[in-house]
């Protein structure tokens, strides 16, 4: 399952050799909400992996940005102990402009639509 965030990107860190195949690019989104009258701050840490990772290089700090990403968790053992991470693995990244949201707007003409004909009721009751 696919989630989208928007916000100001905070933080971009530089792409992580992990092992010999693979890699990883760390971001950090920063989202401002309108809570009753309060602003609530959160900043929200992203990965990319593989060729994601240079997803980020087209974009500054300070970027308006929408961020597409699914949610991965896995459980690891060791020495005895158990844990879980969960990662927000970014996919795609979008410039956007925040505040100016577009409206749907219906431009169907409906005077060239032929009429409707009366409904039929059927029902035997």
């Amino acid at each position: 399952m696919s989630y989208e965030i928007t916000g100001k990107l905070a933080a971009k860190m530089d792409t992580v050799q992990r092992t010999e195949s693979f890699k990883t690019r760390e971001f950090v989104i920063e989202k401002s909400e309108d809570i009753g009258g309060r602003i609530i701050t959160n900043y929200v840490k992203f990965q990319c992996v593989q060729d994601k990772t240079s997803l980020l290089d087209r974009y500054q700090i300070g970027d308006d940005v929408k961020v597409q990403f699914n949610i991965k968790g896995s459980k690891w053992s060791k020495d005895g102990r158990e844990g879980y991470i969960t990662n927000l693995d970014a996919w795609r990244i979008e410039t956007i402009k925040l505040g100016q949201q577009q409206e749907a707007i219906d431009t169907t003409d409906y005077s060239t639509m032929p009429p409707q004909a009366e409904p039929v009721d059927d029902l035997p009751f």
